[in-house]
């Protein structure tokens, strides 16, 4: 198995899991936390496209899908428009508000299809070049791409146990 084709499954497991996670559920489920500084499904799969969104766009050199297909203004959420939902308050967390599922899975699925695009290309040597220099040891791609897919895959759970809480109830 190449280097695309590794990731290239790992990337396609997170869908699978998103789409089970919010399928089916009112913008009041979607909105829906444990106690009042949890995180919701909606936040936890807004946050992790988000995430992946801005992380991949950023080593592919693209713009997001977030502002290059107008899901921002879709969402209509109450914050800059690079936000992503890392370190957000319980308040900005109970802000996120996805009136349906649908918008929250067209949104995951552009945001894959793009990554998967992306990822489809590389090679095992393209995974050595330094993407941020920023941290010690600086990032390279390959462990950019494994921390966004570990990122998203732990947030696509934390939806899914939320759910098994909400049906639960």
């Amino acid at each position: 198995m190449d280097v695309a084709a590794l990731l290239t499954d790992s990337y396609s497991r997170i869908g699978e899991e998103v789409h089970a996670a919010v399928e089916g559920l009112s913008a009041e489920q979607l909105a829906f936390r444990v106690d009042p500084q949890a995180n919701s499904i909606g936040w936890l799969v807004w946050h992790l496209t988000r995430v992946q969104d801005d992380h991949v766009a950023g080593v592919a050199g693209t713009e997001q899908v977030w502002t290059a297909q107008g899901f921002a203004e879709r969402f209509a959420l109450p914050f800059g428009v690079g936000a992503i939902g890392y370190g957000h308050s319980s308040d900005e967390v109970a802000a996120v508000r996805v009136g349906s599922p649908e918008l929250l899975t067209d949104y995951y699925d552009a945001v894959a299809a793009a990554s998967l695009d992306y990822i489809g290309r590389l090679t095992g040597t393209d995974l050595d070049r330094v993407v941020d220099e920023a941290w010690d040891p600086p990032v390279t791609l390959g462990v950019r791409l494994v921390s966004v897919v570990d990122d998203c895959a732990q947030h696509a759970g934390q939806a899914a146990f939320v759910r098994g809480i909400l049906q639960r109830r």
